[in-house]
């Protein structure tokens, strides 16, 4: 599902709840409303609230290290094609077609990883790029030397690793925050902002208040499943890397 339609789920929850216990405040008779009363009911969301708390927090932590565990590969990818020009331009004329086809491979992925259209999901699957050809073009190298071999031996150890990175990001694209837990969490949200809204003074302060706090745990949410899908959305991993290396290949 979307992290604007999930984040908007979680507003209209959040906020409904507390606009909800405004108005159960009005029926409520004055013994559900005193003061031993309030101070269980404060107990009690004191727990809610904590352990909302505690699972945004695993959320937060969990997104953020699988966004940065993709971005992380695609550096190293992007230093490891710089790396891999470098070494077929030092075995000479007779790497042109792999240099070629290393060049198309990191064109078609840029425009598969990161497509001019924003709203275009990304095209991780590796079945459908060019690095079969790639590794196609290294394996017909002949190697004339020992110095070639040992760089030939190097190449095809890259290549190998290219593609196998590649296919790590294929694998890691699935999203690490479970749909229980968020619904969890969403439900607890909108417990405690009834609470909120239960014994409080209805007036617009109070309801503006309200509404700032539920956009507020709102944005968390969809700022956790932004970096949740890194390679879409608002909130994606940069091409940048991969294009600096995409210059200065062939030079």
């Amino acid at each position: 599902m979307s992290p604007i339609i999930v984040g908007a789920i979680v507003f209209a929850g959040a906020f409904g709840g507390a606009l909800l216990g405004l108005r159960l405040r009005a029926t409520l008779p004055d013994p559900h409303l005193n003061a031993d009363t309030k101070d269980v009911v404060k107990l009690a969301m004191g727990l809610v609230a904590t352990m909302t708390a505690l699972i945004l927090g695993l959320l937060v932590a969990s997104a953020k290290g699988a966004y940065d565990t993709q971005k992380n590969g695609v550096i190293q990818m992007s230093a490891k094609i710089a790396f891999l020009d470098r070494v077929l331009a030092i075995y000479g004329s007779a790497a042109a077609d792999a240099r070629t086809e290393l060049r198309l491979s990191v064109e078609e992925g840029l425009a598969s990883m990161w497509p001019d259209e924003k709203d275009q999901p990304a095209r991780l699957d590796p079945s459908r790029s060019r690095g079969l050809a790639l590794y196609q073009a290294v394996q017909k190298m002949a190697p004339t030397d020992e110095e070639h071999r040992i760089l030939k031996a190097q190449v095809v150890q890259i290549v190998t690793e290219l593609g196998q990175m590649r296919w790590l990001l294929f694998e890691q694209a699935g999203s690490s925050i479970s749909t229980p837990l968020l619904v969890v969490v969403s439900a607890w949200l909108a417990v405690i902002f009834t609470s909120f809204g239960l014994f409080a003074p209805p007036n617009g302060t109070v309801v503006v208040a309200l509404m700032v706090a539920s956009l507020s745990v709102a944005g968390c949410l969809f700022l956790i499943l932004e970096l949740d899908e890194p390679f879409s959305g608002m909130i994606r991993i940069p091409s940048t890397p991969m294009r600096n290396a995409w210059k200065h290949l062939g030079n």
